[in-house]
């Protein structure tokens, strides 16, 4: 973070706390209830997550550019959700609220980078979609293994970079007043507002990463459904029709998980509780991990029976050992 605050000059001074004090979810009506919630969506994302990204390996079908992008997003789901479910729980349910200036960078910047992830890869899959519909005679031409890789791999680089620059403009302020941080994780916007000295730097970030992050994102996706409608529209046949767009159905349902919630806390951000507003923002956040891995396994059929040819697999292994311990 030195970086930052390099061409700042040798003169300049910077207060900051040994800690910060996240209260967000503290004070709220029976919230312990919601806590308990918590701990039921963590463990049913990391379950779905894992036995997702376990089929998906096992599965020599589904190494395809597809399940790729399927595999990340399982990835992302199941190390955002440990980044953040089991902190929130020991900053709240155990009641240590206090956390150290370093820590509450760190946890930042994972929590925004697997955040921005999420919607980055949705603009993957809906890629995938858009080609399998519109070029599928090209499509093994125009999405290979290789440019799924690349295409994940420069999100990564992308998403870490300006979650680090995010993070590392705030080294640059100086906290002077209240340390307490209204928010379920050490949130960006709510950490710099609490600097007495010009925060400019990290008010544009704030602006430029939900349109980098989230609305770009939302734009393609939507311009790329947009276009595969019309594709469709053209095809003779309903039911031509009908099983092009079943393929989409699970994507769909992850944009809509994802995106309709973001932009409902966010258009009635101002018309509704502070309280009611921090929980919303907190299940934007832990939901899609725990429903996607159910939404592919339920409305994918290439991963149902996978899923169903490894169970049969298991169970006849069981079977072949049972007969030869009894011989």
């Amino acid at each position: 973070m030195n970086l930052f605050n390099s061409g700042l000059g040798k003169n300049i001074s910077f207060v900051r706390p040994a800690y910060f004090i996240i209260s967000g979810l503290s004070g709220i009506p029976n919230i312990k209830y919601y806590y308990v919630f918590l701990f039921f969506v963590y463990i049913v994302s990391v379950l779905g997550n894992t036995a997702v990204m376990t089929v998906i390996y096992l599965d020599r079908n589904l190494r395809t550019p597809k399940y790729i992008a399927v595999f990340n997003l399982a990835f992302v789901d199941l190390f955002g959700s440990s980044a953040l479910v089991p902190k929130v729980l020991d900053i709240f349910l155990f009641d240590h609220r206090y956390i150290s200036y370093n820590d509450c960078l760190a946890f930042l910047f994972f929590c925004f980078t697997c955040l921005s992830m999420q919607a980055l890869n949705l603009v993957a899959l809906a890629y995938d979609r858009l080609i399998a519909i519109i070029f599928p005679l090209h499509y093994q031409v125009k999405v290979t293994h290789r440019f799924m890789l690349s295409l994940i791999v420069s999100f990564w680089v992308f998403v870490v970079t300006v979650v680090l620059i995010a993070a590392g403009l705030l080294t640059r302020l100086s906290f002077c007043k209240s340390v307490v941080i209204n928010s379920y994780f050490c949130d960006h916007g709510q950490i710099y507002r609490l600097a007495c000295n010009d925060y400019t730097p990290s008010f544009v970030i704030s602006v430029l990463l939900p349109f980098l992050i989230i609305w770009l994102p939302l734009i393609f996706i939507l311009f790329s459904y947009l276009y595969i409608g019309y594709a469709l529209s053209k095809v003779a046949t309903v039911q031509e029709r009908v099983k092009a767009f079943k393929t989409c159905t699970a994507h769909l349902s992850l944009v809509a998980i994802y995106f309709v919630p973001i932009l409902i806390t966010f258009t009635l951000m101002e018309k509704i509780h502070p309280n009611a507003r921090i929980i919303n923002l907190s299940l934007t956040s832990v939901f899609p991990p725990m429903l996607n891995p159910i939404i592919y396994v339920l409305q994918t059929q290439e991963i149902k029976e996978s899923v169903k040819k490894l169970f049969k697999i298991k169970v006849q292994s069981k079977i072949t050992i049972k007969k030869v311990n009894t011989m």
